[in-house]
């Protein structure tokens, strides 16, 4: 994900520089003004806005600031905005490919995470459950851990952080209890005890893993 706003931003870029080369004098009652190609700058103001929004935050500032710029001003022309935009996704872009946003932590973790449910998945896929489930278990544990310092929780055992994030209301007694039924299977299996559940527990268990980092964590 982090790559791909990256490279997003990259695009977005040169597409500024397009719409920059797009600029002309045009004739007005008060004169000449410079103006910007409006099909052009609209599509990329709406881009770069977008993109912003995903990679910096709905209450960034950049997100703010480019939001102020675009407001209109007297006797302001498309090219006046867009001078007024450009330096403000310039800062954007240079805080995210920089790693100065605190997005970007969370950004990571995502992408950490993904990688490793797709390995549990693949090891599902070549029939090695248990290892599956040990693996999607740690997931777990670190979302645990992550939630735990967003609420000042101390980090314990999973049953310990999983009890004192339900006690805070961050999520419900329900998902506890679906939390500590996968806690159990991945218990199970790093004992070795096969028998204690099924190919299909761990199929399911990896879906709700992926399902509560996305609902708990995004």
């Amino acid at each position: 994900m982090i790559n791909k706003h990256s490279e997003r931003f990259d695009e977005l870029s040169v597409e500024a520089e397009f719409v920059e080369s797009t600029k002309q004098y045009k004739p007005s009652e008060y004169g000449s003004y410079l103006s910007v190609n409006s099909e052009s700058f609209d599509e990329w103001r709406l881009k770069a806005k977008s993109l912003i929004s995903r990679a910096c935050g709905e209450d960034s500032e950049h997100l703010k600031a480019f939001s102020n710029a675009e407001g209109v001003q007297t006797f302001d022309s498309n090219y006046d905005i867009f001078k007024r935009l450009k330096p403000v996704f310039a800062a954007a872009r240079s805080d995210f490919q920089g790693g100065h946003l605190a997005s970007i932590r969370s950004l990571v973790q995502a992408e950490l995470f993904d990688s490793e449910l797709e390995q549990a998945q693949e090891l599902l896929s070549q029939g090695y459950t248990g290892p599956a489930a040990v693996v999607a278990g740690v997931v777990l544990e670190t979302g645990l851990r992550d939630l735990c310092d967003q609420q000042s929780i101390p980090h314990g055992k999973l049953d310990q952080m999983n009890a004192a994030l339900a006690k805070k209301g961050v999520y419900t007694k329900l998902q506890q209890k679906r939390i500590t039924a996968i806690a159990d299977i991945r218990n199970n299996a790093a004992h070795g005890k096969w028998s204690e559940f099924s190919e299909s527990d761990v199929a399911e268990m990896i879906k709700d893993v992926q399902r509560f980092l996305i609902e708990q964590l995004s």
